[in-house]
């Protein structure tokens, strides 16, 4: 008998193309011959679990099952794969606990705590070898005496973004005083910010995303570094998104020394989060220094077939399909 997997995608916000996206790619690569996958599409007015056909069946919220004419299917797990709410923000981790459904992702409080920039940041401050950019965290209250509470305290130029929130949406690199208000309201009026905004100094240096997992024997696993080069001001919606806008390197090239010691920080992240699944945490080595500076931590990171994940899986020299066979099979142990 087949394990049913929930395939869970779409979501409530502008990321749910790219989990869409994400989704397909994982149920092409997840082996069917062990796992039967249902993909299930949320969002804000329905839940359905969408057949080969496309015919949609709606999803019973009440029990998180999916009544068909001969049977009602129950699910063995959920493979979490929706950027931003509900799949990133715990509100969907919190519900299948409430069900005692296992899932391939952060728990539901990790979930939360994560997608808040500024709470992480503070967590995370005295992990041996990281650095934090210098910020400001601004609430909805402050958005009329921001820019004094920026230009008081931090140093051109700016990184405004939402608090919350991904794919660089409603992010702005701020190079000028007279730029900084503007910034600021595109962050506060971005979707699903929690009427936050974290402003940080920039970090003149490379930038890196690397993927870090439980595997089966219970040890962390650190996949190869990805760098990011991109001929835009940051890596932004844009660049992420747009072909040809950025070059992607993996395994990125660094040194020895460098690599072990992102690995020692990186798995330091990992269990002071107390994550779960996979997680892809995203970094610069600042030039003048060669200090690792963190940016953000990403509990359900982009699985399409460019995606930095499945990049790093083939550096390391596995299939997509083992890398996720593992990850549902850790999952379904509840470790």
């Amino acid at each position: 008998m087949k394990t049913k997997i929930a395939l869970i995608t779409g979501g409530y916000t502008g990321e749910a193309e790219v989990s869409l996206k994400s989704a397909a790619f994982v149920a092409s690569k997840i082996d069917t011959q062990k796992y039967a996958i249902y993909p299930i599409h949320i969002s804000l007015t329905d839940w359905s679990y969408v057949a080969a056909d496309g015919q949609r069946f709606p999803v019973d919220k009440a029990n998180f099952t999916v009544p068909l004419a001969d049977e009602v299917i129950h699910f063995d797990l959920a493979f979490i794969m929706l950027h931003g709410s509900p799949g990133e923000d715990g509100r969907l981790q919190g519900y299948l606990d409430m069900l005692g459904i296992k899932y391939t992702s952060c728990d539901a409080l990790t979930s939360a705590l994560t997608m808040n920039k500024g709470y992480t940041k503070s967590i995370l401050t005295g992990i041996p070898d990281l650095f934090m950019a210098e910020s400001v965290l601004l609430f909805e209250s402050h958005r009329a005496a921001a820019t004094a509470l920026v230009t008081e305290k931090l140093t051109l130029p700016y990184f405004v973004k939402p608090n919350a929130g991904g794919s660089s949406i409603g992010m702005t690199k701020v190079k000028s005083q007279d730029a900084l208000q503007a910034a600021i309201d595109l962050a506060f009026d971005a979707e699903n910010t929690g009427k936050q905004v974290l402003v940080e100094e920039f970090v003149f240096g490379r930038e890196f995303s690397q993927g870090v997992y439980r595997n089966a024997a219970g040890d962390l696993v650190v996949l190869p570094a990805t760098e990011v080069r991109t001929t835009r001001e940051f890596f932004d919606f844009e660049a992420k998104y747009t072909p040809g806008l950025t070059e992607e390197i993996t395994p990125a090239p660094l040194n020895e020394e460098q690599v072990t010691r992102a690995a020692k920080i990186l798995k330091e992240i990992y269990v002071r989060l107390n994550c779960k699944g996979m997680v892809r945490i995203d970094f610069f080595l600042e030039n003048d220094t060669d200090l690792f500076y963190f940016i953000e931590i990403n509990t359900i990171p982009g699985q399409t077939a460019t995606s930095f994940i499945p990049q790093q899986v083939r550096a390391f020299g596995l299939t997509e399909t083992a890398f996720y066979g593992e990850l549902i099979e850790v999952a379904l142990q509840g470790n």
